[in-house]
């Protein structure tokens, strides 16, 4: 390995997978797609990815079991081409006037063309979805939104059953 990062090692096996299946033809969503299905094979862990491809457009896309979170993004400028936005948290799409569409799926990934085009699939062969819990407690702002839960309030529900396991096991 030439690093200590798993952002890079992550980059290179994408890096490598693309390049291994391109052969002869154009690089696209379909390759792209394939490239990541074989990412996911390969690694282990959690991560949510972002990657611009130079020339071709932007990809993301979310480990098989959703422990990072992942957001996509509509700004409507054009009625006939909206803008696309990619973030790990809600809160960055609002601030920046983009309505939520959805989250990504765990396993999912998502390529937006050079020309705004949207591309989705499906890239695991068994997605299954197990957040991390640490998300919500540590890494995310309050005020962000992850799969479809307000981080707030998950906070509150947690700090609630705390309470509770502590009142149950003091007297």
């Amino acid at each position: 390995t030439n690093s200590t990062s798993d952002t890079e090692m992550l980059l290179n096996v994408l890096a490598t997978e693309i390049q291994s299946n391109i052969g002869k033809s154009d690089l696209t969503p379909d390759l792209i797609f394939n490239s990541v299905k074989s990412v996911h094979k390969r690694v282990e862990g959690s991560y949510a990815a972002i990657a611009l491809i130079a020339g071709y457009g932007v990809l993301a896309f979310r480990d098989p079991f959703g422990i990072r979170p992942l957001v996509l993004g509509r700004r409507i400028n054009n009625p006939k081409q909206p803008d696309w936005m990619v973030a790990s948290e809600s809160l960055v799409l609002e601030n920046n006037d983009y309505e939520i569409v959805r989250d990504i799926d765990p396993g999912e990934a998502i390529f937006i063309s050079s020309n705004g085009e949207l591309y989705s699939r499906q890239c695991s062969d068994s997605p299954f979805f197990h957040p991390c819990s640490f998300e919500y407690v540590y890494l995310a702002r309050p005020d962000s939104v992850m799969n479809g839960i307000s981080v707030y309030e998950a906070r509150l529900r947690m700090g609630d059953r705390l309470a509770e396991t502590i009142k149950k096991s003091i007297p």
